[in-house]
């Protein structure tokens, strides 16, 4: 048995102790029908709480109560629907390395907002190394990738931008090897 230790937002925070952001620190101890169910929504979102409580071998109720504490604690931040872009329209996925001119936190705060608050960018990691950032961009065309690749080139402190077409997508993320990484994880996680 796994516990993990959360941070959750919450209005009852005069119960639970705060943290220095003023989120409420929740716990719960993370067994075999936590992983199960969590493993489960990954792979239908959609699943049925009937359905989902007769896979984890759980009445209705008590598996629908996991599921609300899952969703409270912020381990289950939310449900979408997985998308064949290609059905729609032809697109480009481009991935880039992006590497800044300097390093200063306001340079990084920066880029950062730039790119959450850009759509075609639909991830963003910091990652260590030779470049700072590994940026996926969906695109319709070239046209736009080229584009969009001067705007960050003058619009933030970018110093490159290396980009890589993606030809095609070997593998998709479909969820969390939870079974592996839960098992041997420490016994608390903050989040």
């Amino acid at each position: 048995m796994v516990k993990l230790k959360l941070m959750a937002s919450s209005p009852k925070s005069s119960r639970s102790a705060k943290s220095t952001r003023g989120q409420i620190m929740a716990h719960i101890k993370m067994d075999r029908i936590f992983v199960k169910i969590l493993s489960l929504l990954q792979k239908d979102g959609r699943i049925s709480n009937s359905d989902l409580s007769e896979q984890v071998n759980l009445s209705a109720s008590p598996c629908h109560q996991r599921m609300r504490k899952l969703e409270k604690s912020g381990i289950i931040k939310g449900y979408m629907a997985r998308l064949d872009l290609s059905k729609l329209r032809h697109h480009d996925t481009v991935i880039a390395e992006v590497a800044l001119n300097s390093h200063n936190m306001e340079s990084f705060v920066q880029f950062e907002q730039y790119a959450r608050n850009h759509s075609r960018i639909v991830e963003c990691f910091k990652v260590s190394g030779p470049f700072d950032y590994f940026v996926r961009f969906i695109c319709k065309d070239m046209e736009e990738y080229n584009k969009l690749s001067d705007e960050i080139l003058s619009e933030t402190n970018a110093a490159t931008v290396k980009s890589f077409v993606v030809l095609q997508h070997v593998k998709e993320f479909t969820g969390f090897p939870l079974d592996e990484l839960v098992d041997d994880a420490p016994e608390y996680f903050e989040g």
